[in-house]
């Protein structure tokens, strides 16, 4: 397979790199820095010894003196390394480190204050359109995803279970962050049912048969491990009466399709639905991660039930975004962006859709789905 040129850029200084396991972080850093000292703490004997003794760190660099960057792999593996990586970017000798991770959770444990800002923070996300071009098909997306391992297999379905059974051996049970396996498998089984909806911590905790305090723990379990993230309600001006739950969404596409049960009672349309809203919403993290001005990402959604999927507001751009999963657009696709356009007539209004007809309707914007994931290209506005 070609070699896929990632939007993510160098920010030219020391920096934490964290991210899902299998989005490329590696690659990309071996490509980017091939003559960094490397720290593969993923290797078990590598992992014991800096466990062991951190210091050992200095006596690595000692060895290499013309060594100018130093990659820490997995860092959340042995995080009293951080306490010697603080000592050494104070140090006089000019090391740049890029310490990478796919969770924060060990550190925040441990009490680690991520070298008090002295290294800025970074995140790698799955593929994005603009990423892959010509290559980019929705519908594979849509099915398995677009996490970088599994994008690139040959049998993506079967990476991706056992994508899914890595973060639950490897990440989960060994780090031991939840005692009973069994709840947590049921809690990710519910947790699904729950991407791209509001949030209902009450109704996952009976249906998982556990309290909603271990229900709130294991989501923080997911978040820290970069599985799920939540999207907060666009409260800003507002003028009515506003939702003040927020809405969650697994990191990917795939990683949703491998964790939501199907039966019969199930319809193509409900998870059609739930996977394309969320590939929109992965799309929107990373062209805001790998932007150099900030963003925010929220949705709107009044008490009333008027709503819009996404708000992204920022420096030059609002944009209003509604998703939906049809091929023909219908008046009351179009009823919650109107409402968000008469309380905010500086945005702008999309619906994004599966039509392949591009539209505009009273004032907004209707386009087809790959052609909207296509045009978010990080460093530029939406040419649309």
């Amino acid at each position: 397979m070609a070699t896929v040129v990632r939007k993510f850029r160098d920010p030219g200084t020391s920096f934490f790199l964290f991210g899902p396991r299998g989005t490329g972080k590696t690659t990309w850093l071996r490509g980017q820095f091939p003559d960094a000292l490397w720290v593969d703490l993923l290797r078990p004997e590598v992992q014991r010894s800096y466990e062991a003794r951190p210091e050992r760190l200095v006596e690595a660099l000692d060895g290499q003196p013309d060594a100018r960057v130093v990659v820490i792999d997995e860092v959340q593996r042995a995080p009293g390394l951080l306490s010697v990586v603080h000592g050494l970017v104070e140090g006089p000798r000019e090391l740049r480190f890029v310490l990478t991770g796919s969770s924060s959770r060990k550190l925040k444990r441990v009490g680690v204050d991520l070298l008090g800002g002295r290294a800025l923070y970074r995140t790698m996300h799955p593929f994005m359109a603009t990423e892959l071009g010509a290559a980019f098909d929705l519908g594979r997306a849509l099915e398995f995803g677009l996490i970088p391992l599994v994008w690139e297999s040959a049998r993506p379905a079967e990476t991706l279970q056992a994508y899914i059974a890595l973060y639950l051996r490897e990440e989960v049970q060994q780090e031991g962050l939840v005692r009973n396996m069994a709840s947590f498998a049921r809690f990710l089984e519910a947790i699904s049912f729950s991407h791209a909806a509001v949030t209902n911590l009450a109704h996952i905790a009976r249906e998982c048969e556990v309290s909603r305090k271990t229900v709130e723990g294991y989501l923080g379990i997911l978040e820290d491990l970069l599985i799920a993230f939540r999207v907060p309600v666009f409260t800003r001006r507002a003028k009515r009466a506003m939702s003040s739950h927020a809405k969650l969404y697994l990191c990917d596409a795939g990683v949703f399709r491998a964790l939501r049960p199907t039966g019969p009672l199930d319809t193509l349309e409900e998870i059609g639905g739930q996977a394309l809203e969320g590939l929109v919403a992965q799309h929107l993290r990373a062209w805001i991660a790998y932007q150099d001005r900030p963003f925010s990402l929220s949705f709107w959604r009044t008490r009333s039930g008027a709503e819009v999927d996404f708000v992204l507001y920022g420096p030059e751009e609002f944009w209003a975004i509604e998703v939906k999963h049809t091929k023909k657009v219908r008046s009351g696709d179009l009823r919650g962006l109107k409402s968000f356009l008469a309380d905010y007539p500086e945005a702008r209004g999309f619906l994004v859709y599966l039509g392949d007809e591009r539209l505009g309707i009273d004032g907004i914007t209707v386009l087809p789905a790959s052609e909207f994931l296509s045009a978010l290209v990080p460093g530029e506005g939406l040419s649309l």
